[in-house]
């Protein structure tokens, strides 16, 4: 195992504790907060890049046909794998909004499409719910069972508002346990069916839930009524019949006393290291857990902790939140005297497996409550170039991470469509390209073709531009043309011709006379001046 400190680069202050992270198509997405204020990202979910022990984000944009997906802290999530032709994704139920307003909506995210420069597209979809639904709440689970070739949703636990008969001006935004009722949710035709066992006896929040099959187990979790953490796990199956589904629940005392705990799966079996957390209010958990799901049931061994840094064993609060393949990231707040300019200190914690597969989070346990609904700061704009790109393709573009680009990137630009997306007649070589615009760094200047399926990137050079035409291009918001596509390199828009006002002067009558005035004789002069004087 490793605990390696993260630098956050511009973006510190958009990672709060009960955050989301994500991962779609082997890609890490953080989902929780407000959006990017100086560029068209209000969704607030942005992509994550871990990468030289820097931590960097990038907006993410969505669909034309998504529905808008509110930044949700502590929401339930869960993992949908690949099902019937259906792709992998998430569903988002419930959550607390920077501004305390509590959701009780199911969101499903999935990805929408991947364009060129590794840009990503996800779409976002509201499940229509009926019959007895879960109402709002935070802090709760959410699970995927499989029974019967048939598969479910298990929603349990969480925190809500008082009944609005029994809140009052005094206690407004006081919280209670919600009711411990199991709640399952076919998402086919979307009909909800609320469920009360006998050994569920309290509401519990912040607690774990992992799925195996057709069985969920709840670990840990806090209730407000006792104000305990009891070392307990449940055992629930779900069997998913023809008309109603018919539960069972099993009770030990035997499991964790832990909440707001992290869970990353390791390897392709149901193994998972649980980390973070916390014992008491005032105590974090140090120590870290291996639990594996099998045939038999469930088992928890204690596993041994990294190295904490100081930060971390003296910081009264932390968060995270799995990155999938036995790793985890947390965040602990920076502290001290003066104040240190970053607003938290992120370290990636990972766990090695003989078998190193890339293993997936299944199910995500939920972050620390925040008690911080600050609006969060923008990232600052990149300087990256972008010949002929669309603004939205600009400010969504994963490579707009720096002045320069690193030719030591983890993913083979041979395979991502940089060298094979050109022009018929393309004479660029990859193996013997040298810089031909002085603008160039490590890469040869391309300019976007609006034309084709989706459009393709084509290189400047290929398109025999010069240098100075190069830059005007740059500097302009046009769709532009290759020499496949229209005959033309570009499409220019006119520019505005700028017209002088004219100068218009008062037209003069041809025989003006001067004001009218009456014939009066002297004496009449005199009246009148003694009269108004």
């Amino acid at each position: 195992m490793s605990l390696q400190p993260l630098t956050a680069v511009n973006c510190g202050s958009l990672l709060q504790p009960g955050c989301s992270l994500l991962q779609l198509d082997g890609d890490i997405f953080l989902f929780g907060q407000k959006g990017w204020p100086k560029r068209s990202c209000p969704t607030g979910v942005f992509g994550v890049r871990l990468k030289h022990g820097e931590l960097k984000l990038r907006p993410i944009s969505f669909s034309n046909d998504s529905c808008y997906l509110p930044p949700l802290r502590c929401p339930a999530v869960t993992r949908l794998e690949p099902h019937d032709g259906h792709p992998e994704g998430y569903l988002i139920h419930g959550g607390r909004t920077p501004n305390n307003e509590i959701s009780s909506s199911l969101y499903l995210l999935t990805l929408d499409s991947r364009g060129c420069n590794r840009k990503v597209t996800l779409r976002c979809q509201e499940r229509e719910l009926v019959g007895e639904q879960p109402g709002p709440r935070y802090g709760h689970t959410l699970s995927m069972v499989q029974s019967l070739g048939k598969r479910a949703c298990v929603v349990f636990g969480g925190r809500s508002y008082m009944p609005a008969g029994e809140r009052s001006t005094e206690n407004w935004n006081s919280v209670v346990d919600c009711p411990p009722q199991v709640f399952i949710i076919d998402l086919e035709f979307g009909c909800c069916s609320a469920h009360t066992l006998p050994e569920l006896t309290d509401g519990q929040s912040f607690h774990l839930a992992l799925a195996r099959d057709d069985c969920v187990y709840f670990l840990g979790g806090h209730t407000l009524s006792s104000d305990s953490r009891p070392p307990r796990v449940f055992c629930l199956r779900v069997d998913l019949l023809q008309g109603s589904p018919l539960l069972s629940c099993e009770h030990r005392d035997t499991g964790l006393s832990i909440t707001s705990a992290i869970a990353t799966r390791v390897g392709p079996s149901h193994e998972y290291i649980v980390l973070g957390g916390y014992q008491s209010e005032t105590q974090k958990r140090m120590e870290c857990s291996s639990v594996v799901l099998d045939d038999s049931g469930i088992s928890i061994e204690p596993r041994e902790a990294p190295q904490w840094t100081g930060e971390i064993s003296h910081s009264h609060t932390w968060f995270g939140g799995s990155l999938g393949g036995g790793s985890a990231l947390i965040g602990v707040p920076s502290e001290g005297r003066p104040a240190p300019p970053e607003a938290h200190y992120f370290y990636q914690v990972c766990f090695q497996k003989e078998e190193g597969g890339e293993g997936e989070d299944g199910n995500q346990g939920c972050s620390q409550e925040s008690t911080d609904f600050e609006d969060s700061a923008p990232l600052e704009d990149s300087e990256e170039l972008y010949f002929g790109r669309e603004p939205h393709e600009l400010e969504d573009s994963s490579e707009g991470e720096g002045d320069t680009y690193n030719e030591e990137d983890e993913e083979d630009e041979s395979q991502t469509g940089y060298w094979v997306k050109c022009c018929l007649g393309c004479q660029v070589d990859p193996n013997t390209w040298e810089p031909y615009y002085s603008t160039e760094l490590l890469r040869p200047a391309m300019i976007y073709c609006s034309k084709g399926e989706g459009g393709h990137w084509v290189h400047a050079q290929c398109m025999e531009l010069t240098e100075g035409l190069l830059v005007r291009l740059s500097q302009g918001n046009g769709k532009y043309f290759c020499l496949d596509h229209g005959g033309l390199p570009r499409q220019e828009m006119t520019p505005p011709r700028q017209v002088l006002p004219l100068k218009r002067s008062p037209m003069k009558p041809q025989h003006r006379k001067g004001p009218m005035m009456p014939k009066m004789t002297p004496a009449k002069k005199r009246f009148f001046r003694r009269l108004f004087e």
